[in-house]
């Protein structure tokens, strides 16, 4: 059953929808989104991104036998007991990719290079670097180098046949990719493409192409989405610019609803705005208006139009970026199967003070950087206003000031949510 937003805030205790904290903001949204359920079965070369739609048991052991780590010699890890220096007699080599048929002796060993199957009774190497040729063939080993067993990896040591290699909800990266063809696998099921509808609204908005007039502005908002949810790995249905009309915005609201899982608009949601993007928004869907306790981007628009989520984000450039990587990525994750987990927030010392207003969540551009000493530093970008575009592309991410939080003194701890990845 789909929730619905009066369901969602039953969750929250204290629910203020002129209010709201932004921790309540993605707990909401937690209560809210649904997974998409669709699957489908794509080639390996296409699954970099996609979200894992069931446990992927691996079918073989990784590696398939006990095998060298090292290319060196092989030989029996009891002779070790002696603490003596060995001299071992080399009987014959394994290569990587066949197996070593001959049989060893007492005081023998076989030389071996990385990744050939260990000959049956011997459990260690010798890296070829440490040891000494003699003049009648032999080897020569320190003693005190070496552990019984050193140098060998053991079958199933990465995986082991039968248990899961990945879990469901994985959202694949090139080590994912690569340990599934580690595992012979050629082809993967993954949910589908999550379909995101996004359109700007008002009038005083330009698309590229068009000529400047006095009062207008052109849209950025269009482009950063486009970007922010191709990044993600969604299906992208880009429905431009619609004007504050109320007949134009209602055809957009209801053509997105028909073939996305959700929309994203930008615009129309802060108080004073003209009413018809609101208006629409209630008249077609149920929806909730917030204020939120953040800076910057206090006005959210959320809820559903048809079976479709909405996200009404603001109007101004950094408040769309913000309230995207706050809010709206992790519900979108949610949404396309992949495991719900909190940002990883990086510490860094504040390379200068920063006023705070408790009350509220800031989030703030800022640059990480390296201090002499090693330790990570972050400042801010400098002027912190919603519609300064260049201090996002001058940032690496993003200084969260947490709702309870006061003034920060120059070189106290603060919390960073790093754009890589997510930018």
């Amino acid at each position: 059953m789909t929730p619905t937003i009066a369901q969602a805030a039953a969750q929250l205790q204290g629910y203020d929808p002129q209010a709201l904290s932004a921790d309540a903001v993605g707990q909401f949204l937690g209560h809210l989104v649904t997974r998409v359920t669709q699957e489908e079965t794509i080639g390996l070369v296409q699954a970099l991104g996609r979200v894992l739609a069931h446990d992927l048991v691996s079918p073989i052991s990784v590696p398939p036998h006990d095998n060298s780590a090292m290319d060196g010699f092989a030989f029996d890890g009891t002779l070790l007991a002696s603490g003596e220096p060995l001299r071992l007699e080399v009987v014959g080599t394994a290569l990587a990719g066949q197996a070593w048929r001959g049989s060893v002796g007492a005081d023998q060993c076989v030389k071996i290079m990385t990744g050939a199957i260990m000959p049956a009774g011997l459990d260690t190497v010798v890296p070829q670097e440490f040891t000494k040729a003699g003049a009648d063939g032999r080897i020569e080993i320190p003693a005190g180098l070496l552990q019984p067993g050193d140098n060998r990896r053991f079958k199933g040591e990465d995986l082991m046949q039968g248990r899961a290699a990945l879990s469901r909800g994985e959202r694949l990266g090139p080590a994912a990719c690569g340990l599934i063809a580690s595992l012979g696998i050629a082809t993967v099921p993954v949910v589908r493409r999550l379909r995101v509808a996004y359109f700007s609204t008002g009038d005083e908005i330009l698309s590229l192409g068009e000529p400047p007039r006095e009062g207008a502005v052109y849209d950025s908002n269009r482009y950063t989405v486009h970007a922010l949810l191709t990044r993600l790995g969604c299906e992208v249905i880009d429905m431009g610019v619609v004007r504050d009309q109320p007949e134009l915005l209602e055809r957009a609201f209801t053509e997105a609803a028909g073939q996305a899982d959700a929309i994203i608009t930008s615009g129309g949601v802060s108080v004073g705005e003209a009413d018809f993007t609101k208006a629409m928004m209630k008249k077609l869907g149920d929806v909730a208006f917030w204020r939120i306790a953040m800076r910057p981007g206090r006005p959210m628009a959320v809820g559903r139009i048809g079976a479709a989520v909405l996200f009404g984000l603001p109007g101004n450039p950094v408040a769309v970026m913000v309230t995207f990587l706050a809010f709206v990525r992790p519900a979108l994750l949610r949404m396309m199967g992949a495991r719900a987990e909190a940002p990883v927030l990086l510490k860094a010392h504040s390379a200068e003070a920063i006023r705070k207003k408790p009350g509220r969540t800031e989030y703030q551009r800022g640059t990480v950087s390296r201090t002499a000493g090693g330790g990570l530093q972050v400042r801010t970008t400098g002027n912190q206003g919603s519609g300064v575009l260049s201090s996002m592309v001058q940032a690496n991410g993003l200084i969260v000031l947490h709702h309870a939080q006061g003034d920060v003194a120059a070189g106290d701890e603060v919390d960073v949510m790093m754009f890589e990845g997510a930018l």
